[in-house]
């Protein structure tokens, strides 16, 4: 292959990387001024990671231009709509601020932003034990057991006042540990129902409680009876009692009265003579 031949060659691929170079160049001119002729619109992200119950502050949000297409909705595209008000849900840099991250209008930030309506929440004292060695965290569901006795009576038992209640705090902290280490606490706050919280606030006078922590998956409930003192010892088994032979009646008997003779009959042959005679 003579030298003219390649350099024909290497000019040809020269061009043809020219074109597609041209081509591409085109399209993406094209395309970029597509998009800034449909326009973007404002919206809200968080600059800041936001933690759950925090008052959202005007370094914590700020405002992007994104296209139409690109923006969920519902989003907000002014910071004046978001300022003042709390988080129910955790928020990380550059999310999206929306409705349902945030408590309702005028409700505030912290712990009062967290309770719904028509809710309470209740604070009951614990331990390492009571709190399940500290794994009862802000987020998981428990059911609360009391141990007491009934009535005048001394016998003691366990029942389950309540069921599947939801974790709101635990101390002081809103937030569960993104590690999911347990948190030492001598108080956590419970979110129940008004009729739940006299109950709950009952049995931490009347007895002692104890927290069950459930899979957040099971929320099946009902079906729980109370588990007593007595019935904890139902299988062991009664000392045998000797069964005695059972005494049969003997009844004395008299003497027998004897039985009357029966007839016969006696026959006497003499000669060619028969007489038959009958005796008793």
């Amino acid at each position: 292959m003579n030298r003219s031949r390649l350099l024909m060659i290497g000019g040809l691929a020269l061009a043809v990387g020219l074109l597609v170079a041209f081509t591409v160049y085109n399209r993406l001119r094209t395309f970029a001024g597509s998009a800034s002729n449909a326009g973007g619109v404002p919206v809200v992200v968080a600059a800041n990671d936001i933690q759950v119950g925090a008052k959202l502050e005007a370094q914590d949000v700020k405002v992007v231009t994104l296209p139409p297409t690109a923006v969920p909705p519902g989003a907000f595209s002014a910071t004046s709509k978001v300022l003042g008000r709390g988080a129910v849900l955790p928020v990380s840099k550059g999310e999206f601020i929306l409705p349902s991250k945030l408590a309702a209008l005028n409700a505030g930030a912290g712990l009062p932003s967290l309770i719904p309506q028509g809710m309470r929440a209740v604070s009951v004292r614990v331990n390492d034990v009571v709190s399940v060695a500290g794994f009862v965290q802000p987020g998981t569901r428990v059911d609360v057991l009391a141990t007491g006795t009934q009535g005048s009576g001394n016998e003691r038992q366990t029942t389950t006042v309540l069921e599947n209640v939801a974790v709101i705090a635990v101390g002081k902290s809103l937030d569960r540990s993104a590690s999911a280490d347990a948190q030492a606490a001598p108080v956590i706050t419970l979110l129940v129902s008004p009729d739940d919280a006299q109950k709950l606030a009952l049995v931490s006078q009347e007895g002692r409680i104890q927290l069950s922590l459930r899979n957040p998956l099971d929320t099946k409930k009902g079906g729980i009876g109370a588990t007593r003192t007595s019935s904890l010892y139902l299988g062991e088994k009664p000392e045998p009692t000797e069964s005695k032979p059972k005494a049969h009646k003997i009844v004395a008997k008299g003497p027998a009265t004897p039985a009357a003779p029966m007839p016969y009959t006696v026959e006497m042959i003499r000669g060619s003579k028969r007489d038959e005679t009958s005796k008793f």
